[in-house]
């Protein structure tokens, strides 16, 4: 079965061409021209990734980002004409998995689209997400430190979870408000600092010296993928 994609898009002549050549790829597009269009779409319709624009004539699509992610943890590409590549940075922080900048070659687009569905495919043939020593069983929602249980909250387990998958990547403070919504965190957003603190004392060998959950000063908090030797 073909896979089906929402193309958040309000340039009718792209998304037209677009969808022509994602078509002739094999895949089902559904194209929204707003962000009000794509909201009801994708709280209709189950899809296998999601193609945003990020400047929309009634949203602003990093806001439309977080939206589709406190929901969804579908595969999503921006688009973006912006100039400032703070706009995809803070695209990337919200949880999207790759941009590209406009203009762009069909192809392209093509080639990063089959990349996040490969990428997402791999990481659901397993739920238990392995760095060295460490293991985050996804499914168990169990955390292991050379094969002995460690002890977590519901609350943390979420942020460790939020950073894991997300390894490598630089998320601030509001970005892990935004992916750790629904998890009943209440007042979650002035006890971040305390919660990486004692997830720091579960997992790490020295929680004074991290070498797993780094703070960036200024910037946030990055999960490191490579550790041990």
């Amino acid at each position: 079965m073909s896979q089906r994609i929402l193309l958040v898009e309000d340039d009718t002549r792209l998304a037209a061409m677009v969808c022509d050549y994602l078509g002739e790829a094999g895949f089902r597009l559904v194209i929204a021209a707003d962000g009000a269009a794509a909201t009801r779409q994708i709280g209709a319709v189950d899809f296998d990734a999601v193609i945003l624009d990020l400047m929309l004539p009634d949203a602003d699509g990093l806001d439309l980002c977080r939206a589709i992610r406190a929901r969804s943890d579908v595969p999503l590409l921006m688009l973006t004409a912006r100039g400032d590549p703070l706009d995809r940075v803070v695209g990337l922080e919200l949880g999207a998995d790759d941009y590209l900048p406009k203009p762009f070659e069909p192809r392209e687009l093509l080639a990063r689209l089959r990349a996040i569905l490969r990428r997402r495919a791999a990481g659901a043939a397993s739920d238990v997400l392995r760095f060295g020593r460490l293991e985050i069983d996804r499914g168990a929602r169990e955390v292991r430190v050379d094969g002995q249980r460690r002890t977590l909250t519901g609350q943390q387990f979420t942020l460790l979870l939020a950073l894991a998958e997300r390894a490598g990547r630089v998320l601030s403070r509001e970005a892990l408000m935004d992916v750790t919504k629904g998890a009943a965190l209440e007042d979650f957003d002035r006890s971040i600092d305390v919660q990486i603190s004692r997830l720091r004392a579960a997992i790490e060998e020295d929680p004074k010296r991290p070498r797993r959950i780094l703070t960036l000063r200024g910037a946030g908090y990055v999960f490191a993928k490579e550790q041990d030797r």
